[in-house]
């Protein structure tokens, strides 16, 4: 049935085109282009879905065939749509990388307490790999420490390792940031940095510890084991790491909830002594218990491709919008029900889809955008944000002449939604661009869904903000529209779980409506920066706005 959502859109439209009537070629930014919005269309979209998802790529995976397939696919529409070259006469930008495979010689691990000893099972119980380029890995008796949340924040006057020599030892940590469990610490509710496994990875190996263990737990996390076993068992890519990794941890992983409560049951030790590792004034304790870590290890260094196209801006060329979206997923993994490909149609062939569509918008525009349109898709992001991370300290366009980065992951296809969730809430000023579009769909900002999650960290746009420039990334939010809650549970159920399985596959279940409404939506928002002089900035009490300040300042 039609919406709410598309009602008031089509009644939108008809109202721009007679207001673009009336002023001809001058641009209002209080109206939507009509010609443009309906350039984006459900057919286009879902050709586009179903072929990025299908079993010919692969699972997108990084150094396979997939990859190959895919960029040349991505370099191929982008052509077709008449785009040109992004990166000179290329549409390629080449991200030189490192696949590490590593896996232990024995997936039985054993851990020696004073009186006993607890052996746990590879990917069942622990998964663990290093980061480093070395051909073996051999870590004899080192002592566990609890080292609480593996956190120093001065500017939250809390550090985890104070007082504390790691070296040679290894390090358990809990996931997330003390803020979770006390709303008067760090950002309450809203994860920081500091709860981010990639920064819980970077510290140990800055404090100089020979291995680091991440206990997990779902609620903290956000993602179920599953996730964490699928992610991290098999080759492992990362940036090439300066002294071949020499600088790092030997070796990084996860533990079970329940493997991490034997282990301190195993030294004589309460579990609940996490409690008070959620409090201030923590201070790190030695577990009791020794483990040896021997890996075995191949790695290859090879390249990869961040794709990227771009459109000449009318009047100021020279500074660009650029759009992003990871065309990367899982590839070929473990089997599950007689299916080993993670087709990655959620995650992320929706992101890239809209890439396409709003170029087809942007071509479509009554007027033509002022500053140029970059069209990023980029590599990797499923091993660490790498291609964006890439771009990042390696920007084809200059970072003080990029206006923003509107990054798209993940569209929920399910059904349209009343309103829409910015991602960061409170962080950049393009949620008041996100804000002022929304309300030409009749769609208000919602509440962020989950800011524990620390959803602002964990896709491509944060790449660009670690270097100053605003990033938005955005979904559906608030109640669905449709009012057939029989259907829409059907949907909701079918499409649960998907989330790095591969279930993550186009079938009879999507609804297009919402993924529509979002990639015109994000069109929009695009296209009012594109006919700008004003460079948005991050806001007032966001941890980056020195950043910001000093990008704009140059």
């Amino acid at each position: 049935m039609k919406t709410k959502l598309f009602i008031g859109t089509a009644f939108l439209l008809s109202f721009a085109s007679c207001k673009s009537g009336d002023t001809g070629s001058k641009y209002d930014p209080s109206t939507l282009d009509s010609g443009a919005i309906n350039a984006i269309t459900e057919a286009g979209y879902k050709t586009y879905v179903e072929k990025l998802a299908s079993d010919e790529f692969m699972g997108r995976m990084p150094f396979t065939k997939g990859d190959t397939l895919t960029v040349h696919y991505l370099e191929e529409q982008f052509k077709a749509l008449g785009l040109s070259p992004g990166n000179g006469d290329s549409y390629f930008q080449e991200v030189p990388m490192v696949e590490i495979k590593s896996e232990p010689v024995n997936p039985k691990l054993t851990f020696t307490g004073k009186n006993s000893n607890l052996s746990l099972n590879y990917l069942d119980d622990y998964v663990v790999g290093t980061p480093r380029m070395s051909k073996a890995i051999d870590i004899n008796n080192t002592e566990l420490v609890f080292a609480g949340f593996g956190i120093v924040a001065p500017e939250y006057n809390w550090n985890d390792y104070a007082g504390l020599d790691v070296k040679g030892k290894t390090v358990v940590v809990m996931v997330s940031d003390p803020g979770r469990y006390d709303k008067t610490l760090f950002k309450a509710d809203t994860m920081t940095y500091y709860g981010r496994w990639t920064y819980k990875f970077e510290e140990a190996s800055r404090q100089g510890a020979a291995g680091v263990l991440i206990i997990h737990e779902t609620a903290a996390a956000s993602y179920r084991w599953n996730v964490v076993r699928g992610s991290w068992s098999g080759p492992q890519l990362s940036l090439v790491p300066k002294n071949n990794g020499a600088d790092l941890v030997n070796f990084q992983g996860w533990l079970t909830t329940e493997s991490a409560n034997k282990l301190f049951q195993l030294g004589g030790l309460d579990p609940k002594v996490i409690e008070s590792a959620k409090k201030p004034g923590f201070k790190a304790i030695p577990m009791n218990v020794k483990t040896t870590i021997a890996l075995k290890t191949k790695f290859r260094e090879s390249k990869s491709n961040n794709v990227i196209a771009t459109l000449k801006g009318s009047k100021r060329p020279d500074e660009t919008v650029i759009y992003s979206a990871h065309w990367d997923h899982l590839g070929i993994g473990e089997k599950s029900n007689g299916d080993s490909i993670f087709n990655g149609a959620i995650d992320n062939a929706t992101g890239v889809a809209a890439l396409f569509e709003i170029a087809k918008a942007f071509k479509a525009a009554k007027i033509q955008p002022e500053r140029s349109i970059v069209f990023l898709a980029v590599t990797a992001e499923e091993q660490g944000l790498l291609g964006s991370q890439y771009y990042a300290e390696h920007p084809i366009y200059p970072l003080s002449k990029t206006v923003a980065n509107l990054n798209m992951d993940s569209f929920n296809p399910v059904g349209a939604m009343k309103g829409f969730r910015v991602v960061g809430t409170g962080q950049t000023e393009l949620e008041d661009y996100a804000i002022n579009s929304g309300a030409k769909f009749n769609r208000e900002l919602q509440p962020e869904g989950s800011p524990t999650s620390g959803g602002f960290y964990r896709s491509d746009h944060f790449n660009f903000v670690k270097v100053g420039v605003p990033g938005l990334y955005m979904g559906s939010g608030g109640d669905y529209l449709d009012q057939d809650t029989t259907a829409l549970n059907i949907r909701k159920k079918a499409l649960a779980g998907r989330y790095h399985a591969v279930t993550d596959e186009l079938d009879e279940h999507w609804n297009f409506d919402g993924p529509i409404a979002d990639t015109r939506l994000y069109f929009d928002i695009g296209y009012t920066l594109s006919m700008e002089k004003t460079f948005p900035n991050f806001k007032s009490k966001s941890e980056f706005k020195e950043l910001g300040d000093k990008r704009l300042s140059k």
